[in-house]
């Protein structure tokens, strides 16, 4: 059995995981808006996450991933409320306004408002570099949500993804914890099943809106259930594993260049010049948070997002 690599040292096996999560999440974002061209923000959301639950639900009966003791199952289910359910539900309604891939700019400013909580509640710090670049990154997403020129509906949505931004933050920092002592793998099957319980709030209509939709909005809702959510965050969990969450997060801030893409190429959107620019500077404060804004490397949270750049 090949061992892993040392903690930090990238393999072509690990790097080949990072790639498909980076893609599969990058195209959530075009996965998602083609879903809410036929169903509503919250039957996209519970669609989604029914099949990502069905193919995890397999897999851990073919793995024989054990159930967690109870106490750490509703702290896994008060977790994923935040991360996955709340989540995607400020996501989703916020895209019906939002072009996928301006929508992918906003949630790269996720691992700054982890940062930040991280360094209220986590007992990590920010240096000088850290604030300023916290304070260039949110000043890229004012940016983005401020100047594009797109109305009301647009901020409202922009408002919507930058709060699921921060529900992801809450998630992945206090699901620390939790890791210490329990396999990280067992973790992301448990909270994306978990997750998908409250989104039954959301079956009234399902129904009808399944048989009335057609083949191509249920392939969308296939595709983003079995592959940015299911085997991305699975892939995500594996590289982290072997490479440790310092290597492995340096690699997010491309994926909004290729959710830009993919929505150019599946949905024909460009994002304006302005969320262009704001996108820029939201990342370059990122990058500048989590490679100089640190005294000492940290275990970076996911990445979602997601940035999080997750979706």
């Amino acid at each position: 059995m090949r061992s892993s690599p040392a903690p930090g040292r990238l393999d072509g096996l690990s790097l080949a995981a990072i790639l498909v999560t980076i893609v599969f999440w990058a195209s959530a974002f075009a996965g998602i808006r083609a879903g809410l061209e036929v169903f509503t923000p919250g039957h996209v959301t519970l669609y989604r996450f029914l099949v990502a639950s069905l193919a995890l639900g397999v897999y851990a009966l073919i793995a024989r991933i054990p159930v967690p003791p109870l106490a750490d199952l509703g702290r896994i289910a008060a977790l994923s409320f935040s991360g996955i359910t709340l989540y995607h539900v400020c996501l989703n309604y916020g895209e019906v306004s939002v072009p996928a891939g301006t929508a992918s700019l906003i949630i790269a400013a996720g691992p700054v408002i982890t940062a930040l909580l991280a360094t209220r509640f986590g007992g990590e710090r920010l240096n000088a570099l850290g604030w300023a670049g916290t304070l260039v990154s949110l000043g890229g997403v004012t940016l983005i949500v401020l100047g594009s020129g797109q109305g009301l509906s647009f901020t409202r949505g922009a408002l919507l993804i930058l709060a699921a931004a921060v529900f992801t933050s809450v998630y992945f920092v206090f699901q620390k914890p939790l890791l210490r002592r329990m396999n990280p793998l067992h973790f992301t099957v448990w909270s994306l099943m978990l997750g998908t319980v409250p989104m039954l709030v959301f079956l009234p209509g399902f129904g009808a809106e399944l048989r009335a939709a057609p083949l191509h909005a249920h392939l969308a809702m296939v595709y983003i259930g079995l592959f940015p959510a299911a085997l991305a965050y699975l892939t995500w969990t594996f590289a982290l594993s072997r490479v440790g969450a310092g290597v492995t997060t340096s690699f997010l801030y491309v994926s909004p260049v290729f959710a830009v893409l993919i929505a150019w190429a599946w949905l024909g959107e460009l994002p304006t010049l302005i969320s262009v620019l704001g996108g820029v500077i939201a990342v370059a404060g990122v990058v500048l948070v989590n490679t100089r804004g640190r005294p000492a490397l940290m275990t970076a949270p996911v990445p979602a997002a997601a940035p999080d750049v997750r979706s």
